[in-house]
């Protein structure tokens, strides 16, 4: 465990530890570092047209057993559209679902019940939802969403008590949460700021705010002051979900002590990222076991790069829960269901490529939402059905082994950090830094646990007290030059080794340098064109003459016009630091700035990176820390053209692997020769959209 994680870990600023200013106790994992999994958790959701028709469910359960395997269990939505329903609705259905579950398992399928509102995900169907006086979620201008409803009002929980004990009624093997349980809902953006929600937070802070002043309080002032306050509000956030979690604890296993909960998940900046300690809650005081769900978008595949974009916001949800958090199903929804939206093919590679990233299982929701008959939807299942044996092995092999390689920086408090010199808050989006160099074959990695070298972008720093941005700076770190600024000014240029100079906004082209780093590529440019794709060139200045340029810049008439536009530094700390001031997180697919960002996190990592793809493909990487002595990664050629001869380089002094692929068939394929500590394997062609499982005994 590096010292940035106990640092972090100590503050509770990452996942794997307890919060600084949670009022819950800390979730401490009591399994084993890498629980054994035998095979893929599955399950399929099937909505109410397909189960409250007897005629369609008996369809349904057909369908499963002509594909018998394709799924382990089913579970149940208890609503066909997004806000809470009336509790007799509720009522009269469980009563329907615990006929149809107890059907279910006679065909050999566990089966439980998912509550699609818990407090209601926006506005539909409000005709035939739930009405009374209840206080609706609110945004920070006074306006209401009606289909969702604020968790901290009584009346509100009194409805998710009654619901709840319903569901734990109804004798389901478990009991799904969904991802209705957060506070950004359409139309009004984020909440909860009801005058309930603002007076429960003067009883936190002791300090009473108004809408207006919270909202000039997160906006307006002192950099450190508003830190300080969103800090706070995301702190409420978390114990707001905290109490109802709790109270849906204490519902569920007072009727029956041994029911799994699980809970869908997305990246949940907003609500302060508190999954450790939210599924110590819902193990409750018999530390029965949680199911989790990650999730996010990709609905379709019109956009091939959203599905490896989904499995990064997978792969940070995972990384914050704890070892003994065992199934784990990636949300797979095709919403709305329409069969040619996407692909059987990418279907079956996004649940691989989700458990590459750290899940052990997928949740299906992919069937039709209307009482029709389901032979359109044949070809995906027998697609799934034919994926699952590698479904399996994935799972078996990669298990809840740590994700080891390049951590984009984030923790718990990353989204305090948005737009804090200017704008609105509460419209910041996702803090994570978006970039390329996950695709050009360089490893993921979404915890500063298992990373080697670590990602910054402008103000990620300041989510972290000073001592921890100290102990990061003795590492390896990538950063663009507005991060540079930032670390500079606050007191740490001794250790950054540049300080940038000034930028240009159009016309500058990246020219490589004599640097070895740069190897046989010094000399090349690179053109990505300021006048379509709007970004600044920055110059950077020496502070330390140890410090060594990578590329300077030139004008279209190749005109030098900048000595240094990126760079690397050693510090005395040891800590290895480069700075790139010219797209430094997108247009990096031609080969010679690919080849040139692998020698970069070589160095950055000091040779400790356990894998990238040497050879010029678009692959996205997974490697997973040895477990009993033995590596594992999965690998997926994220291209429409086939990979030939894909070289991967791998840490290791092992000159065999084992190369399997969708379909489980193994190549044993020899070392080709070595480079420092990292062994040469080829493997000789990878279709387009395919993924590869290797290990190395």
């Amino acid at each position: 465990m590096n010292k940035f994680f106990v640092a972090l870990s100590f503050l509770g600023l990452i996942g794997c530890g307890p919060s600084m200013r949670s009022s819950n106790s800390t979730a401490v994992s009591t399994g084993p570092t890498n629980p054994k999994i035998d095979k893929a958790s599955i399950s399929f959701r099937i909505g109410v047209p397909l189960w409250s028709s007897q005629k369609r469910f008996e369809e349904v359960l057909n369908l499963f057993d002509k594909y018998k395997g394709v799924t382990d269990e089913i579970s149940f939505f208890t609503s066909a559209t997004h806000p809470p329903i009336p509790i007799d609705v509720f009522r009269e259905r469980a009563g329907i679902l615990k006929a149809r579950m107890a059907e279910a398992r006679k065909h050999g399928y566990k089966a439980g019940i998912n509550i699609l509102s818990t407090i209601g995900h926006h506005n539909e169907n409000l005709d035939n939802s739930l009405k009374g006086d209840y206080i609706n979620m609110t945004n920070i201008d006074g306006q209401i969403c009606k289909g969702s409803f604020c968790p901290n009002d009584d009346r509100v929980r009194e409805y998710v008590r009654i619901i709840y004990e319903l569901t734990a009624k109804a004798n389901p093997d478990y009991i799904w949460v969904d991802d209705d349980v957060r506070f950004g809902h359409m139309p009004i953006g984020l909440g909860c700021f009801c005058d309930n929600c603002l007076s429960v937070f003067q009883k936190e802070l002791g300090v009473k705010y108004t809408r207006e002043s919270l909202k000039s309080a997160f906006n307006d002032g002192e950099t450190e002051q508003k830190l300080k306050v969103r800090a706070e509000w995301l702190q409420h956030n978390r114990n707001t979900i905290s109490r109802l979690f709790t109270l849906i604890e204490q519902t569920v296993h007072k009727i029956s002590p041994d029911m799994q909960i699980g809970f869908m998940t997305g990246d949940r900046f907003y609500e302060g990222y508190d999954f450790d300690n939210w599924a110590k809650i819902l193990a409750g005081p018999k530390h029965t076991p949680v199911m989790w769900r990650p999730g996010g978008g990709y609905y379709n595949d019109n956009t091939t790069s959203e599905l490896v974009g989904k499995s990064h916001d997978v792969g940070r949800q995972v990384s914050v829960l704890p070892q003994d958090v065992v199934s784990i199903q990636s949300e797979i929804e095709n919403f709305p269901y329409q069969r040619l939206k996407k692909a059987a093919n990418s279907v079956a590679l996004e649940a691989c490529s989700h458990i590459a990233a750290g899940c052990t299982g997928a949740a299906f929701n992919v069937l039709s939402f209307y009482d029709e008959p389901l032979d359109e939807y044949e070809p995906l299942m027998a697609k799934l059905s034919e994926s699952r044996p590698f479904f399996d092995l994935m799972a078996s092999t990669l298990g809840r082994s740590p994700i080891s390689g390049i951590h984009t920086f984030w923790n718990k408090d990353s989204y305090i950090t948005g737009k804090i010199e200017e704008g609105n808050w509460l419209s910041a989006g996702n803090p994570v830094v978006n970039h390329d160099l996950y695709s050009i074959g360089l490893p993921a990695s979404y915890s500063g646990n298992a990373s080697k070298v670590t990602i910054l972008g402008k103000d990620n720093v300041l989510a972290l007290p000073k001592f921890v941005i100290k102990i990061l700076l003795e590492g390896g770190v990538y950063m663009d030059a507005q991060a540079l600024n930032q670390l500079n000014k606050m007191g740490f240029g001794e250790l950054t080794g540049f300080e940038p100079a000034g930028s240009d906004n159009v016309d500058r082209i990246e020219k490589f340098t004599n640097d070895p780093l740069n190897g046989i590529y010094s000399g090349r440019q690179r053109d990505n064109r300021q006048s379509f794709w709007k970004s600044e060139a920055w110059t950077l200045r020496r502070t330390d003459e140890k410090a060594r340029f990578l590329s300077s810049l030139v004008d279209y008439s190749c005109k030098d016009v900048s000595e240094c536009t990126s760079g690397v530094f050693e510090n005395k700390l040891g800590g290895r630091i480069c700075v790139s001031g010219y797209y430094p997180w997108t247009f990096m697919e031609n080969q010679s700035k690919g080849s040139q960002m692998k020698s970069v996190f070589r160095w950055l990592s000091r040779e400790t990176l356990p894998a990238y793809i040497s050879s010029f493909h678009k692959v996205n990487l997974w490697v997973r820390e040895p477990q009993n002595g033995r590596i594992a990664l999965a690998f997926t050629n994220s291209s429409f053209d086939a990979a030939q001869n894909v070289t991967l380089m791998l840490r290791t002094e092992n000159r065999t692997i084992k190369v399997y692929d969708m379909r489980c068939r193994e190549s044993v394929i020899q070392s080709s020769g070595t480079d420092g500590s990292y062994q040469k394997f080829v493997i000789p062609v990878v279709d387009p959209w395919q993924m590869r499982l290797v290990m190395c005994e």
